[in-house]
């Protein structure tokens, strides 16, 4: 029994010097040795940060990393019976509700966010829309435009102004039968009762109710506040965002016939009130191509009102 013991503590001593003879070998180095020779740990400089030269404006705390936007892709969200579209409207304050009106598909209600839509204008006697516009003062209170202004070869008309005061469950019809074509509508966004419409006209004919029209009382009576002659429409009709006495129009020469679509002429233009729309005055030259014009779309920034946009149909420029 003392034997094996012996042998067992002799061959423990054998391993023991091997491996401290291994550890020991050429290029190799003990833990401490490897300690000694790390070089010493050197702090770098924090990076200097960098302040907005004199007269540069800082970047806003609460701007949005476009970033956050980069996975975000357009979808398809129907209703695939509803048909060509040219007027869609959302509801300030109400992120899930959603109007559209159909080229030849009356008007339709989405509540969810465009999951599901619901056809609201079926009772009526026209299924031609060309703008809507939603009362910001007041969401029960619905301007519609019949009939669409973008006289293609395959255009249906309208018969008017249609306004609901039940956020859509029923319509009345509220003048302005004989403009046929309508590019805009817009409410006023402290009184539901001033509302303003660009109507384009007949699109095979010339007219008188045509020009940019404003109703005072809701729609009980309309002034015609712009107008140039019976071939020459609005298309377009725009407030200042921040101011809306301040107010932006374009008219449109424009008219069809069952082979052709004739745009431009002397009475097309931008103009611009600054009364609440019952005077305008003709904008042009200041960067306003010269020249035939024809159709123009106008846009107002939110955020600096000297600042306008135009689109401008036209031979030099644009």
């Amino acid at each position: 029994m003392i034997f094996r013991k012996r042998v067992f503590v002799f061959l423990l001593l054998c391993l023991f010097s091997v491996s401290f003879a291994q550890s020991q070998q050429p290029g190799q180095q003990t833990p401490e040795e490897k300690r000694a020779k790390k070089p010493p740990t050197v702090k770098q400089p924090k990076p200097a940060v960098s302040k907005p030269a004199q007269g540069q404006a800082a970047s806003s705390p609460g701007q949005i990393d476009e970033k956050l936007f980069g996975a975000m892709r357009w979808r398809q969200v129907g209703p695939f019976r509803g048909g060509r579209v040219l007027a869609v409207t959302g509801v300030p304050g109400e992120p899930n509700v959603f109007y559209f009106g159909a080229a030849a598909g009356g008007v339709w209600k989405s509540t969810d966010t465009g999951t599901n839509w619901q056809p609201i204008f079926d009772k009526q006697p026209i299924a031609s829309i060309g703008a809507i516009a939603v009362a910001p003062s007041d969401h029960n209170i619905i301007y519609v435009g019949s009939g669409e202004a973008c006289i293609r070869g395959n255009i249906s008309y309208g018969n008017g102004v249609y306004k609901s005061v039940d956020a859509g469950k029923t319509w009345k019809n509220i003048g302005l039968k004989d403009t046929r074509h309508i590019g805009a509508v817009i409410v006023d966004p402290k009184n539901s009762n001033i509302a303003f419409v660009a109507a384009l006209g007949h699109a095979y004919g010339p007219n008188e109710e045509r020009g940019v029209f404003r109703t005072t009382d809701g729609g009980a009576t309309w002034q015609k506040v712009l107008y140039k002659d019976s071939k020459t429409g609005a298309i377009d009709v725009i407030f200042d965002p921040n101011n809306s006495s301040t107010l932006f129009a374009s008219l449109w020469a424009v008219y069809r016939t069952p082979w052709s679509l004739n745009s431009g002429g002397l009475g097309s233009g931008l103009y611009r009130s600054s009364d609440g729309g019952t005077t305008w005055t003709c904008l042009e030259g200041h960067g306003l191509p010269s020249g035939i014009m024809g159709r123009i779309g106008i846009s107002v920034s939110g955020a600096d009102s000297n600042k306008v946009y135009a689109m401008v149909e036209s031979k030099e420029g644009g």
